[in-house]
């Protein structure tokens, strides 16, 4: 006869069938593979985001229009709790990895100590944490600026339901100081962290041969240009064309209802 219950904890994930989840995670390998996973989810994520920025270049009416049909997407919620979880995730695993990383090369280190003298400061692993708490940081500011409106100091236009004005608070954005020189120090260090880590994903993956390998790497650093110019290039350039440009372009007249 039992005399106890359940694991409330074990039946939730028996329900939900995750067992799969949780042995996955409890090896170091597997750590990786999902670690991969949600950053190459992640990079998906960053190529859609950047082509909706660009639009900024178009001015006003473009951006106006695309961020108005982006907030007046049903699932917009449950996709922003999904990048939510992505992030947050992989965030943990990174951590996690570069504790396992650190202990496994300490072992190793204090039994071949003398094998040391020709490695370098900072190994990838140790620059992808540093990169990635930097990008968290720009990321955390983003948020602060446009998404939760945390910054008293941005003066923003007035918000219209009906018709965002998102450009103008985006230009109010890029053009402050604080936030501008933020952003370009975090976009600079996206890419440096793209791109030792999209090719880091895929080896996670399995995807390591010799006849791969190097245009996987090639791929990397390209994604990792694309992606790093493309958002450095708003905070430099948006605010001086958004200075130079003619009056009309500059106030969005919304219409009437």
């Amino acid at each position: 006869m039992e005399t106890g219950s359940a694991n409330p904890q074990s039946s939730l994930t028996n329900r939900l069938n995750l067992g799969w989840l949780g042995r996955m995670l409890s090896s170091s390998v597997g750590r990786k593979f999902v670690m991969g996973v949600t950053g190459l989810l992640l990079c998906g994520f960053l190529i859609g985001h950047l082509a909706g920025n660009l639009l900024l270049f178009g001015g006003p009416e473009a951006f106006d229009a695309y961020a108005t049909w982006i907030h007046n997407q049903e699932f917009l919620p449950l996709i922003e709790l999904g990048l939510l979880l992505l992030f947050l995730a992989h965030i943990y695993l990174a951590v996690v990895v570069t504790i396992e990383n650190r202990a496994a090369r300490s072992k190793r280190y204090a039994v071949k100590h003398s094998k040391q003298a020709g490695m370098p400061p900072l190994p990838p692993h140790n620059w992808m944490f540093v990169s990635g708490a930097i990008v968290l940081g720009f990321v955390l500011l983003h948020l602060a600026d446009l998404r939760i409106g945390l910054r008293p100091d941005l003066a923003f236009p007035e918000w219209d339901e009906h018709h965002p004005r998102m450009y103008e608070m985006t230009v109010a954005v890029l053009s402050n100081p604080l936030s501008r020189v933020v952003y370009i120090i975090g976009t600079i260090f996206l890419g440096l962290h793209l791109s030792h880590g999209a090719a880091s994903a895929f080896r996670s993956l399995g995807w390591d041969h010799p006849k791969y390998t190097p245009t996987i790497r090639l791929m990397s650093w390209l994604f990792a240009i694309v992606i790093g110019v493309g958002f450095c290039s708003l905070p430099i350039l948006i605010p001086e064309l958004a200075a130079v440009a003619p009056p009309e372009a500059k106030i969005v007249t919304p219409a009437e209802p």
